[in-house]
């Protein structure tokens, strides 16, 4: 495992509930501006294995971006549960509920 893929992951497990990050905050805080595209791959194969909360990551403007609508819909009633507001169309107020 690389050190940025260790940083990821402790940095997502570390994401206070009721709060999100986005993909690039992740990647930046990890060392690697131009990461964003690793954590979403990081999250795709690993959240399951490191039971990592990755309902707390969206995207830079704010957003779901989950585009299968199962997991989209299970990703906003798992932000709703923490207390975190979630438009219909599944937008987050990132200067509100953002780290």
């Amino acid at each position: 495992m690389t050190q940025f893929t260790e940083e990821v992951l402790v940095i997502i497990k570390r994401i206070p509930y009721g709060k999100v990050m986005s993909y690039g905050q992740v990647a930046r805080f990890a060392g690697n501006n131009r990461g964003a595209r690793q954590v979403v791959r990081i999250l795709h194969s690993m959240s399951l294995k490191y039971n990592l909360p990755w309902h707390r990551i969206i995207n830079s403007k704010g957003k779901i971006s989950i585009t299968d609508t199962r997991y989209a819909a299970i990703q906003r009633e798992l932000l709703i549960a923490e207390g975190v507001e979630v438009s219909e169309d599944g937008y987050v107020d990132i200067s509100i509920y953002g780290v």
